[in-house]
């Protein structure tokens, strides 16, 4: 069985390798928050809820009590009752919807097209989410349906680093992290701009007038 190091906690890693619903949790819960702490919160999930992650469980759970869960110290996530929600709508799809067993989202599907349409369908999974999902499932866990790379690219690109895809080793967790920071910062200045240009123009409107009422 492939082994995941997406928490670098040996314990945690383990669980997100060998249980799929444990892995899914971690992609949901890998929202604004750091890596580890993301990934590291199924299995602290799974030892809040005396030693059991099961889909149906957590869907059928009374919301405060899961939400309790969540936001005892330390708290699973930076928005504990949010998560907690949007944690219970992925364990209810899949009980639901796949037999309660979460491995049945890309077991049999024909396309890579199929799978990242059911993935996206998933509560949390946007798109952005959904082909780092599709392309972390490709690299490192061998469910490879034709057309996978296409629909996960630029995060299906070999040794890309730009995602939790690429994440094999404390050294590719630096530089994934790294390269997330350098697109917040990028994404920042972006929107600087047209607030800049917007100031600019305002500025300019404010220099015609005075000079009007001067002349």
């Amino acid at each position: 069985m492939p082994e995941l190091h997406l928490s670098q906690d040996a314990e945690a890693d383990k669980l997100l390798s060998e249980d799929p619903l444990a892995l899914l949790i971690g992609m949901v819960l890998d929202q604004q928050v750091p890596l580890e702490w993301a990934f590291a919160g199924p299995a602290e999930l799974k030892r809040r809820l005396g030693g059991r992650l099961d889909a149906k469980t957590i869907a059928t759970m009374d919301p405060e009590k899961l939400a309790e869960h969540f936001s005892a110290k330390p708290a699973l996530h930076r928005y504990p009752g949010s998560m907690a929600g949007r944690v219970q709508e992925l364990c209810r799809v899949v009980a639901e919807e796949y037999g309660d067993d979460a491995a049945n989202i890309w077991a049999g599907v024909a396309a890579g097209s199929e799978l990242l349409a059911r993935v996206k369908r998933l509560p949390g999974f946007g798109d952005h989410k959904a082909r780092i999902f599709v392309a972390l499932l490709g690299k490192q866990l061998g469910i490879r349906p034709p057309g996978w790379e296409e629909v996960s690219t630029p995060f299906s690109e070999p040794r890309s680093l730009r995602s939790v895809a690429d994440i094999v080793d404390p050294e590719s967790l630096t530089r994934v992290r790294a390269f997330k920071q350098l697109m917040k910062q990028e994404a920042k200045e972006q929107q600087a701009k047209p607030q800049a240009r917007s100031q600019s123009a305002s500025n300019r409107r404010a220099a015609d007038s005075g000079a009007k009422a001067r002349r």
